[in-house]
């Protein structure tokens, strides 16, 4: 396991101690907390099997329920897809989090319109939040600007994330979505592990690849003993303007079939929407068209 902190000194680093000030001077140090592991369990006399991994949540938050939307590939709209479902819950009238775990692609807090850093209150962060309410924590909110690359390492990212669902004043917060990083790499098993996720949500395209996709994902729930709740087909159809006629510009969609074969529901089919882009890039994604997500949102109450 690895440990990540955010402060301003090195020694406060070594302490923990999380701080704040105009902005996040951002060191950090990562601590290996078994130095023998070789990643090799064959190999290995610990009986780590056993071990709850699971991390608690602080005192000053209460997460009801947490749900990951991940992808298996990158460029099919995971990020705007979790940034819609979220001021979906919302306007249902639930309290409603994101946490950010693409770290090195943090989009959501742009979406959102988030410009303003994190603080810090004692040793919690305050998430940011959105202009209907919506609690937000991303790597972005703790670089000194925007365009500042996050270039680490997978168990630094992974500490982040950790740090990310314990060292945050979340509050009550009935639905957490998780937007994860494409791909089923590092940080994929650092959630899993370490947070109890209720469900996770897939998120593709109508292309050939969508079967080895979703096949990935469910071989990762399996292994990681998470429920999927279904698939979202992202960018589905085109509606002309003119003639109001469908075009399947990445061809017909198989995720009926595909979502059948392995015993799953298809949340939704989102048609491309040239206005969604125009307000993710205004930083006003909550007042995009959500319609398409009624149905997900009812199967997740």
């Amino acid at each position: 396991m690895y440990i990540l902190c955010f402060t301003d000194s090195i020694e406060q680093t070594k302490k923990g101690i999380i701080t704040n000030e105009n902005y996040f001077h951002l060191y950090f140090t990562v601590i290996k907390m078994s130095s023998n592991c070789s990643g090799n369990c064959s190999s290995c006399s610990s009986d780590c099997k056993d071990r709850d991994m699971t991390l608690r949540q602080n005192e000053q938050s209460n997460i009801k329920k947490i749900y990951a939307v991940i992808s298996g590939k990158g460029g099919v709209g995971k990020s705007s897809v979790t940034c819609m479902l979220a001021a979906a819950m919302r306007k249902a009238g639930k309290k409603v989090a994101v946490l950010d775990a693409d770290v090195t692609g943090p989009s959501v807090p742009k979406m959102f319109g988030i410009t303003e850093k994190a603080t810090a209150e004692g040793n919690l962060l305050n998430p940011a939040v959105t202009r209907s309410g919506i609690k937000v924590m991303s790597v972005n909110l703790l670089l000194e600007t925007d365009e500042t690359p996050v270039v680490w390492r997978g168990p630094v990212i992974s500490g982040v994330i950790q740090q990310f669902f314990t060292e945050v004043k979340w509050g009550d917060v009935d639905y957490m979505f998780i937007d994860m990083p494409p791909g089923t790499g590092d940080v994929s098993l650092t959630v899993f592990q370490s947070i109890k996720v209720d469900g996770i949500i897939v998120v593709t395209t109508a292309q050939d690849l969508v079967s080895m996709i979703v096949a990935k994902a469910v071989n990762m729930a399996k292994m990681m003993n998470v429920p999927i709740v279904g698939l979202i087909e992202n960018m589905s159809w085109f509606e002309c303007p003119d003639c109001g006629k469908k075009h399947y510009i990445f061809g017909e969609s198989k995720l009926s079939a595909v979502a059948s074969s392995h015993g799953l529901d298809v949340l939704a089919s989102l048609p491309i929407n040239t206005k969604t882009p125009a307000y993710a890039d205004k930083g006003m994604i909550e007042e995009a068209d959500l319609g398409e997500f009624a149905g997900v949102v009812a199967k997740l109450l």
